[in-house]
């Protein structure tokens, strides 16, 4: 399989997973907060990955699972791009002004881990607010330093000269003329804000500080189903099977997404 092709296929793969688990709920075959069954009853035909400590369904736990954490995800993943992305084009066009303050605000934000931060922020907001923040201040200094070094070797291309010449202001290169060449180099480094994001996600709903029982959540599962994981092993397994994938897919597809962006084959 060629590099486009399997691009393609991984892309489409992504798309599908997140489809499944935003619309898990209306796939579940039984009520994921409703027992079915006794706690810990292993798979069978009825209930092909058993039952968990309360005796409700794995399999509807787990289709029904997805939808809050990947919503954190995708929102604290949209918001950290959004800022380091803006940060970085002012830090990259207007070095010696912007660039310094983003530069020392950078240094402050990264000498403190992400998760540390989103564990005190949590402490006072809540759990999906503070993995949105925790990810801004902390992936998003990473992401304009990126763009801001990018950005200042674009600035001295030809076509940024012309627009120059031509009489546009700053803010309209910027948006009309580095943007769309940075659009690769974004789309790559969005895996790994996906990915920073989901893991604080998880770590905080497996500590407690994101959805409460009888909530179906994947994170939530992990912890719930710990106790009872030699009993019946598909109970933990279960969920940790799309926590997995989630991240594998979506980093490949974000490094897909740049290759076709930047105009690599």
């Amino acid at each position: 399989m060629t590099r486009t092709r399997w691009g393609t296929a991984t892309l489409v793969a992504a798309l599908t997973v997140l489809t499944l688990a935003l619309l898990g709920r209306h796939l579940a075959p039984h009520d994921p907060e409703q027992p079915v069954a006794l706690p810990w009853s292993t798979p069978s035909a009825r209930l092909p990955l058993g039952t968990d400590a309360l005796g409700r369904d794995v399999l509807s736990r787990v289709a029904a699972g997805g939808v809050n954490l990947l919503e954190i995800t995708l929102t604290a993943t949209a918001a950290a791009l959004l800022t380091g992305v803006s940060l970085g084009l002012l830090a990259g066009w207007w070095p010696t002004r912007a660039g310094r303050v983003v530069q020392w605000l950078g240094d402050l934000l990264l000498a403190v881990p992400a998760l540390i931060l989103a564990l005190v922020l949590a402490v006072a907001l809540p759990g999906a607010t503070a993995v949105v923040v925790a990810s801004v201040l902390s992936g998003a200094p990473l992401t304009a330093r990126v763009v801001a070094a990018q950005c200042g070797t674009i600035r001295d291309s030809g076509y940024v000269h012309a627009a120059v010449e031509r009489g546009e202001r700053g803010p309209v290169i910027l948006v009309r003329e580095l943007l769309p060449a940075l659009s690769g180099l974004v789309a790559a480094d969005a895996g790994l804000r996906l990915i920073t994001a989901l893991q604080l996600a998880t770590t905080l709903a497996v500590l407690g500080f994101g959805p409460q029982p009888p909530d179906a959540d994947w994170a939530l599962m992990l912890s719930e189903n710990l106790p009872g994981a030699a009993l019946n092993p598909a109970a933990l397994l279960a969920p940790a099977a799309p926590l997995a994938l989630c991240a594998l897919l979506f980093a490949a597809a974000a490094r897909a997404a740049g290759r076709r962006l930047a105009g690599v084959a």
